[in-house]
């Protein structure tokens, strides 16, 4: 499951491809900005991360551009989600942050017990413009002892709920109830 922008993989796929993803475009450059002053690197990937949003919204929402009820919907929804997962984010890394303070151990620390070497893509890390692998994620639940829960986020988007509905409706099995609150929504 999908919870954040790689801009990376987008930068290589060159666009972005709905609404969701041009939500935590506009967040990740909004990161990148911050991490452009600690390091220039960022400034490029930003140009062209800005450049993919400008192509977007050029396409997608511009005066020439049919705007429908529905395309506003996902709009909405996609905003929802996407400041949902930078909650969690947020989140994941002041937690993270505290549970290394109360270690004596520093944000780069950490990154040698991962093996990451930069500080850099530390910093993409646990700032969400980069996503930690499973790996990780794993290692930091074992090392800092933060569950899971607040390290992979478990909410599903309204898309993933809906086939999830239907898959159950289809299995027919009275056993088999999808509470509302069995997942959360996105």
């Amino acid at each position: 499951m999908k919870t954040q922008l790689d801009i990376t993989k987008l930068l290589e796929i060159g666009k972005i491809q709905n609404e969701l993803d041009l939500e935590r475009a506009l967040i990740a450059d909004r990161k990148l900005r911050v991490l452009s002053k600690e390091n220039p690197k960022y400034k490029a990937i930003r140009k062209k991360l800005r450049d993919l949003i400008e192509d977007y919204e050029n396409k997608n929402w511009s005066s020439n551009s049919i705007i429908t009820e529905t395309k506003i919907q996902e709009s909405d929804s996609a905003e929802v989600i996407a400041e949902k997962e930078r909650l969690f984010i947020h989140n994941r890394k002041e937690l993270i942050r505290k549970k290394l303070k109360h270690l004596n151990l520093t944000q780069q620390s950490l990154g040698t017990v991962l093996g990451h070497s930069s500080k850099s893509y530390m910093s993409e890390l646990m700032n969400g413009v980069s996503p930690f692998s499973l790996k990780d994620l794993i290692v930091i639940n074992r090392l800092l002892n933060i569950d899971l829960a607040y390290l992979v986020p478990t909410f599903l988007n309204q898309s993933d709920l809906e086939k999830i509905t239907a898959s159950i409706k289809k299995l027919d099995n009275p056993k088999l109830k999808l509470l509302k609150d069995d997942f959360e929504l996105a």
